[in-house]
């Protein structure tokens, strides 16, 4: 098997796990909805922001290339 199939089958039981402790009546995650919301919503704007620099910016080898070419046809404040 690879990572790949590996990965998803322990995701899977792990998903069917939870969802036989909820259908008992068992909380699998002792976090309020509060905890999570924030975290998630923590995340996203972490996860965005980088995206957002990253893709606005020339960081990466490539955006490098792209600025420089750039600069040589006077494209560039």
């Amino acid at each position: 098997m690879n990572k790949g199939t590996v990965i998803r089958t322990v995701m899977l039981i792990l998903a069917l796990a939870n969802q036989t402790l909820v259908l008992f009546g068992k909380s699998p995650l002792p976090f309020s909805e509060e905890l999570i919301e924030q975290t998630v919503s923590t995340i996203f704007t972490v996860v965005s922001s980088i995206y957002a620099w990253y893709g606005n910016n020339y960081v990466s080898k490539k955006g490098k290339k792209q600025l420089e070419v750039l600069r040589k046809n006077g494209l560039t404040k």
